[in-house]
């Protein structure tokens, strides 16, 4: 009988072991050869997207850089189109301000920038301060003749002046005078006690309306803003520039068709007056006397006024209505206007944008618990739009209202200053004691 080899079930395990070992082996180095590649394919892809977004971002900025070139005054394309003739002022209601954050306001910084509105329905703020009211004469370095050092304003309105001054002489407008500025309280008082007292045989009512014909309330008038200024012709011993009417001359039409470019605006407008054309606005500012005077509200503010041949009051009506506009010059956009509620908080808190172009921002209280914020851009080139006009142009109304001023006044930056002279009547009737 043959004999049988026993089969070693030791030997047997160990080859079932290799074998396994060798197949898990394999196992273990395939799968990470498909993570290697894997993460090899991933990090080939994350490399591609990286270079695309780099080159993407890169032809963005490109792009940004050419849009901000192009429009680098500051117009949003998604605004309405100007004309591009002229001023014109565009309606914004509805477009927000662009890049916008806020700011805090201490109300002494905004008093005083323009836009405070005085009237018989609105009287000064008890926190005016007369601090900072400067005499004009010396403000301008007299550049600006005045009537003595004491007619004053607050500073922008006096540099404004200047600017307008000089730019009238430099066309050869000549004597313009800054004869009246701020008046006090007390000032005012006087002023309007001795109107009452023409009507002492009248009822006390009577007696208030009758004087608030001529003189304003103490605190009510334009004068104890600090912001305006009435203006005369005078020449040293030529009484026929002293005797003109102001609006008859060629200074005064200039001054009235001009001023507004330096944040003035003639104040008290009436039906052809102070030229003929000129539509009634006492309707809104209460005043029907025919009054030299010119208010500093700013240019940005002036300008607009002027495109909408609006006075003050109608100005704040039209912001109340349209609290975002822009204002343009031949298609440029010049300045930026936002109206806001802020109460009476000191400090308050107002919206700014900070988009590029803006050289300039002024916030001013109107005195109805809203801020003015005007936002300036670079003045381009100017055309016709620009230049001046002249007194050729102008159709003038002859005036009846002319008066006399019983005081002799003494006028600065003039030869032989100091001396007092009879101006006789060429300021016009009423207006010593007016509004």
């Amino acid at each position: 009988m043959a004999s049988t080899r026993k089969k070693d079930p030791f030997r047997l395990v160990l080859i079932l072991t290799v074998i396994f070992g060798l197949l898990g082996a394999g196992c273990i180095w395939y799968s990470m050869h498909i993570d290697q590649q894997r993460t090899q394919r991933l990090q080939a892809m994350t490399d591609e997207v990286i270079a695309e977004n780099a080159q993407a971002q890169l032809a963005y900025e490109a792009a940004l850089a050419a849009f901000d070139e192009e429009h680098e005054d500051g117009t949003n394309q998604a605004w309405p189109v100007p004309s591009g003739e002229g001023w014109e002022v565009v309606d914004l209601t509805g477009y927000p301000l662009e890049n916008a954050t806020t700011r805090s306001v201490y109300r002494q910084e905004a008093l005083y920038n323009g836009m405070l509105l005085l009237n018989e329905w609105h009287e000064r703020p008890s926190d005016f301060l007369e601090d900072s009211l400067v005499s004009i004469s010396r403000a301008t370095e007299r550049a600006v003749s005045v009537r003595d050092n004491n007619v004053r304003s607050f500073p922008d309105a006096a540099q404004a002046l200047r600017e307008a001054v000089e730019a009238a002489k430099a066309e050869g407008m000549e004597n313009l005078v800054a004869y009246e500025g701020y008046r006090s309280w007390e000032e005012q008082n006087t002023l309007y006690q001795k109107q009452l007292e023409r009507f002492q045989d009248l009822s006390a009512e009577e007696q208030n309306a009758r004087a608030r014909k001529e003189v304003s309330y103490p605190g009510t008038s334009d004068f104890n803003a600090g912001l305006s200024i009435r203006m005369i012709l005078y020449k040293k011993g030529d009484n026929e520039i002293n005797n003109q009417k102001f609006f008859e001359s060629e200074p005064g039409i200039w001054m009235y068709n001009n001023s507004w470019k330096y944040g003035l605006v003639f104040r008290f407008p009436l039906a052809d007056y102070p030229i003929r054309g000129t539509e009634d606005k006492s309707y809104k500012t209460g005043i029907s006397l025919k009054l030299q005077v010119f208010r500093y509200v700013g240019k940005g503010n002036a300008a607009a006024m002027h495109a909408m041949n609006m006075c003050m009051e109608e100005y704040l009506e039209y912001l109340s209505e349209h609290p975002h506009i822009a204002v343009f010059e031949d298609g440029q956009l010049r300045y930026e206007i936002v109206r806001e509620s802020v109460g009476n908080g000191d400090p308050f808190t107002v919206h700014v944008t900070n988009k590029g172009g803006v050289v300039k921002t002024t916030t001013s209280l109107d005195n109805m618990g809203y801020a003015v914020t005007v936002f300036e851009y670079p003045e381009g080139a100017r055309t016709g739009a620009g230049a001046a006009e002249t007194a050729d142009a102008i159709d003038v109304v002859d005036t009846d209202e002319e008066g006399d001023l019983a005081d002799e006044i003494v006028l600065e930056n003039m030869e032989d200053a100091g001396e007092a002279e009879d101006i006789g009547n060429m300021i016009q009737s009423g207006e010593t004691a007016a509004q």
